[in-house]
């Protein structure tokens, strides 16, 4: 019997095509897009937290926890959704300093709107959210509140269920015309910031003759974490659905991260820019603009790529400073 799943994102998402933009690319680039999953929780963690949060409500919880990065798109869907169910909402969000931003914008804004209780923590701290996470689940029981715990990027094996899901969303697209040719993709690919996406993509798109392979862009961290990351989701997954066959083999690329976690580099900021101006296509610095960007400069270029835009404004919208620099003159 299948895990409990709840009915949240607006489903299917469409397939979308520019020509400019394969231009840009120099392939026929296909985008599945997962921004347009909701409102302001808009993008792909809503296909894992339909899985999670049904399993919240399933085991009488009423506050939810989890953690991310000071703009966590994740940490920001999880509050959104978790309020519209009537849970409460604490999140440990990782700054530089362990201290609160001095400007509360973008997916920050949209949690403490909604009443998030936020707590700021150093990047040694986070470092050790496993356990940080069980101490606040620890203090909500005592409170006398039933607190349910979502890891970093609901990237558990029950989470990434929902990409499995959505591969088989593609292949009734694909069986319809609505892709094209009614033909496997040469490549689908996305940004990889904590593995679950990677791993319910690689089994789903496997399972349902999606595409031939599957490309995971490194957003943060290695090719080997996020490899050893995986293989542990992918271990859950099958736990929970025995029946989930092999895995597309998945290349890691981790050679065009930028600076670092949440940081573009000058070159990733004028394709994003490049890519808003030819096609009105929205990438963000965090995770599809240095996915996109990625597969821009592969040296090996497929002809068909099924492109996952997972999301993201709102972390475009907290960085607009940086890209006075790609404005100027405008």
């Amino acid at each position: 019997m299948s895990p409990p799943r709840l009915r949240l994102a607006h489903l299917p998402t469409p397939l979308w095509r520019n020509d400019a933009l394969d231009a840009l690319l120099g392939c026929e680039l296909w985008v599945t897009r997962d921004d347009m999953t909701g409102g302001g929780e808009a993008g792909n963690k809503i296909r894992k937290l339909e899985y999670l949060l049904a399993d919240a409500l399933a085991q009488g919880a009423t506050t939810v926890i989890t953690c991310g990065g000071e703009q966590s798109n994740h940490a920001r869907a999880t509050t959104l959704l978790g309020r519209s169910l009537g849970l409460e909402v604490r999140v440990l969000l990782r700054t530089k300093s362990g201290a609160a931003p001095a400007a509360l914008v973008g997916n920050l804004l949209l949690m403490k709107l909604a009443g998030a209780s936020v707590r700021f923590i150093d990047p040694a701290q986070y470092a050790a959210r496993t356990e940080l996470l069980a101490a606040e689940a620890t203090a909500c029981t005592r409170s006398g509140q039933r607190p349910y715990v979502i890891v970093e990027g609901g990237s558990s094996g029950l989470g990434s269920l929902g990409y499995v899901e959505a591969m088989r969303e593609v292949r009734e697209q694909i069986d319809l015309g609505l892709a094209g040719a009614r033909r496997p993709f040469d490549v689908v690919t996305h940004a990889c910031g904590s593995g679950g996406t990677a791993a319910g993509v690689a089994l789903g798109a496997r399972a349902f003759g999606v595409a031939q392979q599957a490309w995971a862009m490194a957003v943060c961290d290695s090719a080997d974490y996020f490899r050893a990351v995986i293989e542990g989701i992918l271990g859950e997954m099958r736990g929970l659905e025995p029946d989930l066959g092999p895995a597309l083999e998945l290349r890691i690329e981790d050679r065009f991260k930028g600076p670092g976690y949440a940081v573009a580099s000058p070159e990733q900021r004028r394709f994003i820019a490049e890519v808003a101006r030819c096609s009105g296509l929205l990438l963000d610095p965090v995770y599809t603009g240095k996915a996109l960007y990625a597969l821009s400069k592969s040296e090996e270029r497929p002809r068909r790529v099924l492109f996952l835009h997972t999301g993201g404004l709102p972390g475009l919208l907290a960085q607009a400073a940086d890209f006075a620099p790609e404005l100027s003159g405008l």
